[in-house]
């Protein structure tokens, strides 16, 4: 028999815009404050029953609801975990893009936008935090009523730069009472997840335009084949290995024969137990409260308990069927999909490992966008061989022998290897928190690399020959030297003030001790062969280091290392040099 199923609402949006606190308000929960940063790090479902939606609209839908529900999937801020498939498809079947109206448009924010654009998810957009409007009127019933003409001002202001941002994106906008056409225009619902304020607006859009617009999509028999969507993987105390999931269609029942996506093709099961989560809770809360169902029907968010379950993978397809003779036909259907949400890597860069698919996801869109490789990219705790991949980056690209592990640790097998190897492990339980520790090593270790760089080339140094200083004329000559800019070294190259070649420095003395370098304002003692004081060189004469051309394009390209004295230093000696080549080192 065929029905409306719930609508299957994604949430998204920049991280911190009030995603989570939106839902909260709108379940009367808390799961925000259970987060890891009070950041959404795991994809969550929940269930909001017709009446709640009748309760929170008052008269306002006039009896007027045909859906039975809204089933909200609350996602990371990264855009990435927008790309929950389905099959046909999105997992979702709308949208709604939470922007900080104070704040506008942040990376994450387009980046969603491109997500449901190459879904082609429709949505509209909750312009949330008008709380903090100045002026607003925080007791207002209605959310654009009773304000004063300032208050509206100002909100008109920051509402027509968002009109603006999603124009830049290819989309038409307008606040949701003043839309003209819902099939051109998105709409824009002001909202306030503290106060409450716009909820009952921008759930009476969202049931308005699928009930418009959606019907088709929303059609489901409860006798047919149970497809859905793993959405988490997690080991409960009685239960075992349980699966957190979304059916979008069909019904699945207690006893079914399951077909589960992996990494290593299909996994088949059966169904012990189905619970669902009582309505107005978050399947993530632990607190939340499960009733043990025989069924579950279209669209639900329902805890899975199958045996054998530990090769499963979040994000991954699943099915539910009561007939066996439809076994191989579902596990073709499920292979395809997972060609489709397995992801590719480059085989060269940093070694990947993160809790899920999702997690997984994200993680490998942040870093194509930073234009980081990543040679392998893989769900699970950090092993001996993820290790060995990392360290076999060390010759041909130290930058690169690294490991980012997101909720995953490392395994005790492969805790000792860590001890003296070069390779690094960067962990985090916030995606974003990962990613800036990961470029904040980058970055110190760019500059390690460069700075041992530098140490090879010939350095910039000046030194001038001191008068009554000469203790031998030649064979080698052997004087006094002062050091008046950058660094003397052993076996270093000189030249004369008109850009001579003349020798090299064959040892250094300062007080009978031998040493290998000599700083500026040093006064030592150089041996310096095949040239002859009075003919090549004099009492009083400006020595320089001989740097070779590449060497001195090198210090060009790593001139943000330089201190100011060895960059006004180089730019002698390529005066000095370029009387004698006019190109010299450009």
């Amino acid at each position: 028999m065929e029905r409306l199923r719930q609508l299957i609402v994604s949430v998204v949006g920049h991280v911190d815009h009030g995603k989570s606190s939106l839902l909260d308000k709108i379940r009367g929960s808390c799961i925000v404050d259970t987060e890891a940063g009070k950041i959404t790090q795991a994809i969550g479902a929940s269930l909001v029953p017709e009446q709640t939606i009748n309760s929170i609209c008052g008269e306002q839908l006039g009896g007027k609801m045909k859906i039975p529900g809204l089933l909200f999937i609350d996602t990371p801020g990264h855009a990435a975990f927008t790309s929950l498939r389905k099959r046909g498809g999105a997992l979702a079947d709308m949208a709604v893009l939470v922007v900080d109206i104070n704040e506008g448009f942040k990376p994450q924010t387009i980046e969603a936008l491109e997500i449901l654009k190459q879904g082609k998810v429709p949505f509209l957009v909750a312009a949330n935090k008008v709380d903090l409007v100045p002026g607003w009127n925080n007791e207002s019933k209605g959310v654009i009523q009773n304000q004063s003409s300032n208050a509206l001002q100002l909100f008109d202001q920051k509402m027509y730069l968002l009109v603006g941002s999603l124009f830049e994106q290819g989309f038409q906008s307008e606040r949701f009472d003043r839309l003209t056409d819902f099939t051109k225009q998105v709409a824009i619902v002001p909202v306030s997840a503290i106060t409450g304020q716009g909820l009952s607006e921008l759930l009476m859009t969202l049931v308005g335009l699928a009930q418009k617009f959606l019907t088709a999509r929303l059609t489901t028999e409860d006798s047919s084949i149970a497809r859905g969507t793993i959405l988490e993987i997690k080991e409960i105390t009685g239960l075992g290995i349980v699966l957190d999931s979304i059916i979008y269609n069909g019904s699945i029942h207690k006893g079914d024969i399951l077909l589960v996506g992996t990494v290593n093709g299909v996994a088949q099961s059966k169904v012990k137990a189905l619970l669902e989560p009582t309505a107005l809770c978050e399947i993530r809360d632990k607190k939340t409260g499960f009733e043990n169902v025989e069924e579950a029907h279209a669209a639900a968010a329902v805890r899975i308990v199958a045996p054998n379950m530990e090769c499963a993978v979040a994000g991954m397809p699943l099915i539910g069927l009561s007939e066996a003779s439809q076994v191989e036909d579902a596990k073709a259907e499920v292979e395809a999909l997972i060609k489709k949400v397995m992801l590719d890597v480059e085989g060269t860069g940093v070694v990947v490992r993160a809790d899920s698919l999702g997690s997984l996801e994200a993680l490998l869109i942040m870093l194509h966008e930073k234009k980081i490789s990543v040679k392998s990219a893989s769900i699970g705790n950090i092993s001996k061989r993820d290790l060995c991949e990392a360290e076999s980056n060390l010759e041909s690209d130290p930058l690169a022998a690294v490991v980012l592990g997101f909720n995953v640790k490392i395994t005790k097998e492969a805790e000792p290897l860590l001890e003296n190897s070069e390779v690094r492990v960067v962990l985090g339980d916030i995606i974003y928190g990962l990613i800036d520790q990961y470029e904040k090593w980058l970055g110190e270790r760019k500059r390690q690399l460069q700075q041992k760089e530098l140490e090879k080339l010939v350095q910039p140094c000046s030194a001038r020959i001191l008068p009554g200083y000469v203790f031998r004329e030649s064979n080698p000559a052997i004087f006094g030297v002062e050091v008046v800019a950058g660094l003397l070294k052993l076996d270093m190259p000189i030249m004369s003030k008109d850009g001579k070649h003349l020798s090299e420095i064959k040892s250094i003395q300062e007080n009978q001790d031998n040493l290998k370098e000599a700083a500026k304002n040093k006064q030592v003692a150089v041996s310096v062969p095949k040239v002859m004081i009075g003919r090549q060189l004099n009492e009083g004469d400006i020595i320089y280091s001989a740097i070779p051309e590449e060497d001195f394009k090198k210090f060009k390209e790593l001139k943000h290392l330089l201190t100011h004295e060895q960059k006004q230093l180089l730019k002698e000696i390529a005066e000095i040099m370029r009387k004698v080549g006019v190109f010299w080192g450009v």
